[in-house]
């Protein structure tokens, strides 16, 4: 069987070697969903290690929750990889670019307007990604975000959503395309270069202004009102010299009542935004029932193990927020923002050397049925996408390596670790308390 494969022209096995190989890492990480599945199943009674901080109900939710969304996971997984594949077996690609031609040649431009039909291409690539993906996006938010209580959306502002993030993405998209297929164009020998400039200098472009001017245009940012928790925040990020300039406290609970925080800035600028979900003396979700009289008081002791009841608020107490950003300012304090950028730019600029090198090869453009034109853009998605997709793997599984490496330094596993080891960038919190406990021992 090998030998036939190895007679049969080159473009043909490129082809089947893609198919092949994202058919295997499909299956590879369903068997690993399937192992994680069986853990969820059997594993009814709460962790030792949590056995403090969660109670049975609040765990048996957690795990129900959890059982959905991987199988949820695995039907949406199992669509998306048999739509690409029937996309290239039938010639998706080729075909959504001969219709970008002819409607732009019903504009009067001619096949030498590459970058004209390469922008018409990319957008009707994203709206058919979109409208496709519309129905499990619905199913996930309507029936298991909902099922489960996270969900604070309603129908309306959901297709609302989507369409505003519709357009505001082709807004950059598209310009940013224009710039760098016309980069790639007129560049010379060391266009290479140049892009890999052009898009570092987009990235950090888009990291500053996201949460100033893009963000804001979906939720809603306020100032944190003076009080004890900002005073707290403030002196924290002093003790580590984190030039703090502003915090801010979004608006998350109209679609989730998910919490999250981040930071983001560079150099002596930097912002904190905290959701609104997260903080326990401002989220919405908790102006439906206050305290009923008895409740017992929480306690705010550092020192002593936080026992949740199961009538807690949503949301986190001061002492519980200031864990949630020391851990995220360790990693500003350690370096670790910084070495990403650093890995990821080196990345970049490897994959633009390699394409430099792999773009003048017709056989690539004819195995994905490109025969009598060789368009920057698709030689941009064949490369990047499935000729560079075995090193993208490895390459994902070592970033999740060095981020578990970030999130602590001793390598401790759950009970199926295997699943853990090559999904999970951020360690599990079964995981982060045993890696504690063993330091604690050492």
């Amino acid at each position: 069987m090998l030998e036939n494969i190895l007679l049969l022209p080159v473009e043909t096995q490129i082809f089947y070697a893609v198919l092949g190989f994202s058919w295997t890492v499909y299956l590879w990480e369903a068997y690993l969903s399937y192992r994680q599945r069986r853990i969820y199943r059997t594993t009814t009674h709460v962790p030792q290690e949590l056995g403090k901080i969660m109670d049975p109900e609040t765990f048996e939710k957690s795990r129900l929750y959890q059982l959905d969304k991987s199988n949820f996971s695995f039907w949406s997984g199992l669509y998306s990889e048999t739509e690409g594949t029937l996309i290239l077996l039938l010639g998706g690609i080729p075909f959504l670019w001969h219709v970008a031609g002819s409607v732009t040649a019903r504009f009067g431009f001619s096949p030498d307007y590459e970058i004209t039909q390469s922008l018409l291409f990319l957008t009707l690539a994203t709206l058919f990604s979109a409208i496709t993906g519309l129905p499990w996006s619905l199913y996930n938010t309507f029936v298991i975000e909902e099922k489960h209580g996270f969900n604070q959306q309603t129908l309306g502002f959901f297709l609302k959503d989507a369409v505003k993030k519709f357009v505001v993405t082709q807004c950059i998209l598209l310009p940013v395309t224009s710039l760098l297929l016309y980069i790639i164009k007129i560049g010379g020998d060391y266009f290479f270069i140049y892009a890999w400039l052009f898009t570092l200098v987009v990235s950090l472009v888009l990291v500053t202004i996201y949460a100033d001017y893009i963000a804001p245009l979906f939720d809603k940012f306020t100032p944190l009102p003076d009080g004890e928790l900002k005073t707290a925040i403030e002196d924290m990020a002093k003790s580590i010299s984190f030039p703090l300039t502003k915090l801010y406290v979004v608006e998350g609970s109209k679609r989730s009542s998910h919490s999250n925080a981040y930071f983001y800035g560079f150099f002596k600028n930097k912002r904190i935004v905290l959701f609104d979900t997260l903080l326990e003396d401002y989220s919405p979700l908790n102006k439906a029932g206050e305290p009923q009289p008895g409740q017992p008081e929480r306690d705010e002791t550092p020192s002593e193990p936080i026992t949740k009841p199961k009538n807690k608020k949503q949301g986190c107490n001061n002492a519980e927020i200031l864990a949630v950003l020391g851990h995220e300012l360790g990693h500003w304090k350690l370096g670790h923002t910084v070495k990403n950028i650093v890995i990821s730019q080196m990345n970049s600029f490897l994959c633009f050397s390699l394409f430099a090198v792999l773009i003048g090869r017709r056989e690539l453009f004819v195995a994905f049925g490109f025969t009598e034109s060789q368009p920057t853009l698709i030689g941009l998605m064949i490369i990047f996408q499935f000729i560079f997709s075995p090193y993208n793997e490895l390459l994902s599984f070592c970033l999740t390596v060095l981020s578990r490496r970030f999130e602590f330094q001793a390598d401790a596993f759950a009970r199926d670790w295997l699943f853990s080891m090559w999904h999970y960038s951020h360690p599990p919190l079964l995981e982060r308390l045993r890696a504690l406990g063993n330091v604690k021992q050492d």
